[in-house]
C-alpha cells in the first residue's frame, strides 16, 4: 500500500471517529451515562460505561414506547431519597445549639423535604394526568329553534357579541313592523284612494 492511500486511509478514519464523537456528545443515553458513572464510581466502582450506557438507551426506548413504569419509579424513587434527606437533616439540626448551624441545616432540611412534595405531585401528574372540562350549554333561539354548543366555560368576548347581533336584529325589525303611527306614502296609482280616505277620515275630538 503506497503512502498516498495510507494517508487517504488515515483520514477517513479521522473523519468517521470525529462524526461518532459528534453523535455521542449529543445521544441523551450517552452523556447522561458519562454523568452518572462520575457520581456512582465511588460507590459502583465495577460498572462498565458502554454497558451502562446501553441500559439507558433500552431504558429510553421503553418510556418512548409508551411505558411510563420506569418513569414512575425513578420519581417514587426520588421522593423517599428526599425524604430521607429530610429526615437526617432534621435530625442533624435538632442536635446543634448554635442558631447559626441549626438555621442552616434545618433550611437544607426543608428544601429536601419541599422537593420530595413537588416529586411527588409530578408523579401523580404523570399517573392522573389533568383533563379539559367543557361545558354543554342549550340556547334556545327566537321561533323556537334550539342550539346545542359544546363550549368552555369561559366564552370569548367576541362570541357572546356574535350571539346578541341577531336578538338585536329581530327586536328593531319587530318594533319597525308594529309601529304604525306613521303616515305611509302613497303611490300614483292610489291618488284616487287616498282623497277617499282624506274626506272619510274621522276626526278626533
Amino acid at each position: 500500500m503506497t503512502a498516498k492511500k495510507k494517508a487517504a486511509l488515515t483520514k477517513q478514519d479521522k473523519q468517521a471517529e470525529s462524526k461518532r464523537y459528534a453523535k455521542a456528545s449529543i445521544s441523551a443515553s450517552t452523556m447522561s451515562a458519562v454523568l452518572s458513572a462520575d457520581f456512582t464510581k465511588n460507590m459502583l466502582p465495577d460498572v462498565d460505561l458502554a454497558e451502562l450506557i446501553n441500559a439507558l438507551s433500552d431504558k429510553i426506548t421503553t418510556i418512548q414506547d409508551g411505558d411510563m413504569k420506569p418513569m414512575e419509579a425513578m420519581l417514587i424513587g426520588q421522593a423517599q431519597a428526599l425524604q430521607t434527606m429530610f429526615v437526617a437533616l432534621g435530625r442533624m439540626a435538632a442536635c446543634k445549639t448554635n442558631l447559626q448551624q441549626y438555621t442552616a441545616f434545618m433550611n437544607v432540611a426543608l428544601k429536601a423535604q419541599s422537593q420530595s412534595r413537588a416529586t411527588i405531585q409530578a408523579l401523580t401528574e404523570l399517573k392522573y394526568p389533568k383533563q379539559a372540562t367543557f361545558v354543554k350549554q342549550a340556547n334556545i333561539a327566537n321561533g323556537h329553534q334550539q342550539i346545542n354548543n359544546a363550549t368552555s366555560t369561559h366564552a370569548p368576548a367576541h362570541a357572546r357579541a356574535i350571539e346578541n347581533q341577531p336578538n338585536e336584529l329581530l327586536s328593531e325589525m319587530n318594533h319597525a313592523t308594529l309601529d304604525t303611527s306613521g303616515t305611509a306614502t302613497t303611490s300614483g296609482t292610489d291618488k284616487a284612494m287616498a282623497a277617499v280616505a282624506t274626506q272619510h277620515r274621522r276626526t278626533h275630538d
